[in-house]
């Protein structure tokens, strides 16, 4: 069901109390704004989380956060990781520092879990947002569809509890 989709600024400044994240894509460089070139030019990543670069995430996030909302990312990769996941994985650091929870979960030990199609975000337990990309990472259209049918939510719901509960945390994942 596609409707009048808020913008993720909108779901997240009035999330209660959770906001959670599902990536299942090894790719995403269709959408970067030349951080990736640059990883992969230097390998440099910038985590500087004081730099224009993180300054609208950081302030959404540090809002969230300042009003207690819990924010968990979880990252489905296959292995060996692609550059663009180990560039993720290089700027997860500023994620963190933030106030995101992030874990990584081997493809390979997702494979009996029931999974939502795309990638999403899920607030409150009430609401999903999902992320539409082509085969290259980039935004395809609609980038967005927001859902609130109890059987789609549930699915969702359970689907990152679920890679959660086996995925690795942040500081011990290594690419």
């Amino acid at each position: 069901m596609t409707q009048s989709v808020p913008t993720f600024a909108e779901l997240l400044a009035t999330a209660r109390h959770s906001a959670v994240h599902l990536e299942m894509r090894d790719t995403y460089h269709g959408q970067d704004s030349g951080g990736f070139a640059e990883y992969l030019r230097s390998g440099y990543a910038n985590t500087d989380i004081a730099s224009a670069h993180w300054t609208r995430w950081g302030d959404m996030v540090a809002e969230a956060a300042g009003r207690g909302v819990a924010l968990r990312r979880a990252r489905i990769v296959s292995q060996p990781v692609t550059d663009y996941i180990r560039y993720e994985h290089a700027l997860t650091q500023a994620n963190v520092a933030l106030g995101e929870q992030v874990r990584w979960l081997p493809r390979r030990l997702a494979s009996d879990l029931a999974l939502p199609g795309n990638d999403y975000w899920l607030f409150d337990d009430e609401r999903v947002l999902f992320n539409h990309f082509t085969g290259d990472g980039a935004w395809a259209d609609p980038r967005l569809t927001h859902v609130d049918d109890p059987a789609v939510v549930k699915l969702c719901a359970d689907a990152f509890e679920a890679v959660w509960d086996r995925a690795v945390d942040h500081a011990d994942f290594t690419v």
